[in-house]
């Protein structure tokens, strides 16, 4: 939670829609930990804004006339970067170029807000204005903001028990193939790919829950597959998850895992947001204490928060070998710094060596399957 000495994050909106910047204004300037600094129609008048007043972070359309978004975010980034969130329309071509956006060095990814029922667009503003807390904590932030100053935001938070109950750990889990659950906010995509495209393709089934909105997790989930040698795919209710292949929880939906005789499936289905997320990675990794126990690796990667902190905990009794990014490599260090200060993690790893570790789990655990 912000400290009541800390300045408020201080944004700029650039967008061509009158309507939108008037909107995103309101949703800004609700929250007493953010200041709206400028709103700009355009990339040019942005940047005219930016060289009399620098702002702590850009909110950005990025389909726009003249330059459009995703060419002013690569001029920011090469020349001055500052923490960008990208503001994008639920379309095809949206969805690409946000993905191309995060690659380039956008911090997060949220959906424009539909005009739709009053919960629908509290909620939409709920998310907004976390991702510009997230991203003013961001590696290269501000250092102005006190540290974790933001960790906590403020709200209604729903924990677990609201999709599952707590897991039976008097119940022990029999000996499967490995399975691994990975959750992931602020920072994850680009997390993700790193880990994704260093796996062979013998890989344990590998379950992720990615904070993002519904619609986007498709091109994600598709853009990977195009570059790892794993097959990766944006999860239905109902799908076996099998060694090689890693399922991507949509948008909006929680993903939970299932027992089968031999192996696992997932349940994709509706619901609160919990722990202030839809997916939520406690959901998953709840589900995975009781589902596969001591066969699970689970692993919290960067993010603001403290999604799947409580629930890796859960894991860990379970007897789950249980992971937090380090400080070092987390884009956000909030949900693993959650997750260590609990005594959730067993240990915490640099990101490129997540690869390593998920290969060794399966490796050690497979022998111990095999020897038993």
């Amino acid at each position: 939670m912000m400290t009541g000495t800390a300045d408020p994050v201080r944004v700029l909106i650039v967008d061509d829609s009158t309507s939108a910047r008037a909107m995103l204004r309101s949703v800004v300037e609700s929250d007493p930990a953010l200041r709206v600094c400028g709103a700009a129609p355009d990339a040019f008048a942005a940047a005219r804004m930016m060289r009399v007043d620098l702002p702590d972070v850009i909110l950005l359309d990025l389909e726009m006339p003249g330059m459009d978004g995703l060419t002013f975010l690569k001029k920011i980034m090469s020349q001055r970067p500052i923490p960008v969130v990208v503001c994008s329309g639920l379309t095809a071509r949206g969805s690409e170029q946000s993905l191309a956006a995060l690659e380039a060095g956008a911090v997060e990814v949220i959906l424009k807000p539909q005009a739709s029922d009053a919960a629908a667009r509290a909620e939409a503003a709920l998310r907004i204005c976390d991702a510009l807390r997230a991203a003013s904590q961001s590696r290269g932030a501000r250092a102005a903001l006190a540290a974790g100053s933001a960790l906590k935001p403020p709200g209604p938070k729903l924990s677990p028990d609201e999709m599952l109950p707590p897991p039976n750990l008097a119940r022990v889990a029999p000996l499967t193939e490995p399975i691994v659950c990975i959750g992931s906010s602020t920072g994850g995509t680009e997390a993700l790919r790193t880990i994704l495209t260093a796996l062979p393709p013998d890989a344990p089934a590998i379950c992720i829950v990615q904070h993002m909105p519904a619609g986007f997790t498709a091109a994600f989930a598709k853009r990977l597959d195009s570059l790892c040698q794993v097959r990766v795919r944006e999860a239905v209710d109902g799908a076996t998850v099998t060694q090689g292949e890693v399922l991507i929880a949509p948008g909006d939906q929680h993903m939970m895992l299932r027992r089968l005789p031999s192996g696992y499936r997932v349940v994709v289905a509706p619901g609160p947001a919990i722990s202030r997320h839809r997916p939520s990675v406690d959901v998953l990794f709840r589900s995975a204490a009781t589902a596969a126990g001591a066969n699970a690796l689970g692993i919290v990667l960067t993010g603001m928060g403290d999604d799947g902190a409580r629930c890796l905990g859960e894991m860990k009794a379970a007897g789950a070998l249980t992971v937090a990014q380090d400080e070092a490599t987390s884009v956000v260090y909030g949900m693993p710094r959650e997750a260590v200060r609990m005594g959730s993690a067993m240990q915490s790893l640099a990101l490129e060596k997540m690869a390593a570790a998920i290969m060794g789990f399966a490796r050690r655990h497979r022998t111990g399957v095999q020897a038993g």
